[in-house]
């Protein structure tokens, strides 16, 4: 069985440790346990792992996150892994900071990033692990927010919360969303 893990976020380094950046540091973090190392390749950083008899590919989009659908779309057919087995990690304002939503399928919610995969992958019907980074910000100031770094308490909790996300996403992988969901979810 093969599953494909996309941590969405901008590269630059300007972007690196920003809310919107949470997919790629949840990735990181997760390539570092797995003592894996990225490589640059088709339009996306990329490395895999197994893990329990799994084929694990970890992706980071190089298109930037209002294009993260061209990679997600390019690696799902390339490594022919179904819509089912791919599990996008993506900020999300609607959620308190810290808390943790695994869905299987859902709606962009505004977000960019999701609406160039649905747009891209033929729907909204693929796993996401939602992670909440707040909206702790004054009307009209989503996108600075969003793009601003975290603050040092959201920073100091940062680790707990990437690796519950981390723990969700290899439970997803070996017992499947429903039991993830079940497991995980507040």
């Amino acid at each position: 069985m093969k599953y494909l893990i996309v941590g969405l976020g901008n590269i630059g380094p300007e972007y690196e440790l920003t809310r919107h950046n949470i997919g790629f540091l949840t990735a990181d973090r997760l390539a570092d346990k797995q003592d894996c190392q990225w490589k640059s390749d088709r339009l996306a950083f990329k490395t895999e792992f197994k893990h329990k008899g799994r084929s694990i590919h970890l992706i980071k989009p190089t298109t930037y996150m209002n294009l993260s659908g061209k990679a997600v779309n390019y690696w799902m057919k390339e490594l022919q892994i179904p819509k089912e087995n791919i599990l996008v990690i993506v900020d999300d304002v609607a959620i308190p900071f810290g808390k943790i939503r695994m869905r299987s399928k859902g709606s962009a919610a505004g977000h960019n990033g999701l609406k160039n995969i649905e747009e891209l992958t033929g729907g909204q019907d693929y796993p996401r692990l939602r992670m909440g980074i707040g909206d702790n910000f004054p009307k009209g100031r989503q996108i600075d927010f969003v793009l601003g770094r975290f603050t040092k308490g959201e920073f100091d909790t940062l680790p707990e919360m990437m690796d519950k996300a981390i723990d969700m996403t290899m439970s997803f992988c070996t017992v499947g969303i429903s039991q993830a969901m079940t497991q995980f979810n507040d």
